[in-house]
């Protein structure tokens, strides 16, 4: 999907899987999540929003909605739906999203 080099620590990169938007961030500890780019109230952009990563948090940037980066579970209102999330993997220097 993309190369390791890509994902600085602290950072986020919204790529493409097939037809879906993901967020794919790289947490502490180089944990990588990947989310869906659809915030769950309104279908708006989520990754592209702020994010907390020590918290583990991204904020939906139309409505403040907080997210779990790694679950996709709503932290607030007015969302209340998660998010899909994707596995993700580390194979030969690439990053790589499951969306299967």
């Amino acid at each position: 999907m993309a190369p390791v080099d890509e994902f600085p620590p602290g950072s986020v990169k919204i790529v493409r899987a097939g037809s879906i938007a993901v967020g794919v961030f790289r947490l502490p500890d180089d944990l990588y999540c990947a989310i869906e780019d659809r915030c769950s109230h309104d279908d708006g952009p989520l990754a592209e929003g702020d994010y907390d990563l020590d918290e583990g948090v991204v904020i939906c940037p139309r409505h403040g909605s907080r997210f779990d980066i790694c679950s996709g579970r709503p932290l607030s209102l007015p969302a209340y739906e998660p998010v899909d999330t994707f596995p993700v993997v580390i194979e030969d220097g690439w990053v790589k999203v499951d969306v299967t």
